[in-house]
């Protein structure tokens, strides 16, 4: 059992620093939420303002954390924030699942 669970202990940064920890969001759901993104952020999920960031291809796990940091108000943007606020944490992941999955 030691021997089990140190292994785990071991395997689990190394699980984490190559992407292998993935959130559970749906790409297909995070595709349909996706639209009022689309304004800002691009329909394929590529800014053309150099103001507003790029979402395709970045991290799932990234992605949840600054939408969650926006929603609790730990990151303040007004327009952000305002986006950020009636999302569940269901609508969130399938975003950070559909940008993540993008090029």
């Amino acid at each position: 059992m030691k021997t089990l669970l140190k292994t785990a202990l071991v395997a689990l940064p190394l699980v984490v620093a190559t992407g292998a920890a993935q959130a559970a969001g749906d790409a297909s759901a995070g595709r349909a939420k996706a639209a009022v993104c689309a304004a800002c952020h691009g329909p394929n999920g590529v800014s053309v303002n150099p103001q507003w960031p790029n979402l395709a291809g970045q991290k799932d796990l990234y992605i949840i954390k600054q939408l969650k940091a926006f929603k609790d108000g730990t990151r303040v943007d007004p327009l952000m924030s305002a986006q950020a606020q009636p999302l569940s944490d269901r609508d969130i992941e399938d975003l950070a699942a559909y940008f993540s999955s993008l090029k």
